[in-house]
């Protein structure tokens, strides 16, 4: 199942700063291996926001909760997802 995810980032802004590379640096090495996987097959950076828009290629909603509520900055998220089906005038 494809779904597209928005997610925008959160960061309290007293977070220390040693605390904040941490956890964005995990992000970035569990993102990487989720998209190597295949199940993240794009990734898109929203200009001048802390966001992206993502499509998730999954099995189901379980899978992609599992995926996404595994993200170290997940507890620092919004996170809007849509499921996708195909368009009848797509080719």
């Amino acid at each position: 199942m494809l779904f597209h995810v928005a997610m925008e980032v959160r960061l309290p802004p007293d977070m220390p700063a040693e605390q904040a590379n941490d956890i964005k640096a995990r992000e970035k090495a569990f993102a990487q291996e989720v998209q190597r996987s295949g199940k993240w097959p794009h990734l898109w950076r929203v200009a001048g926001r802390y966001a992206n828009i993502s499509i998730f290629d999954v099995a189901d909603t379980d899978e992609l909760h599992g995926i996404l509520s595994s993200l170290p900055l997940f507890p620092y998220m919004d996170i809007k997802v849509t499921a996708l089906a195909k368009h009848p005038s797509a080719l």
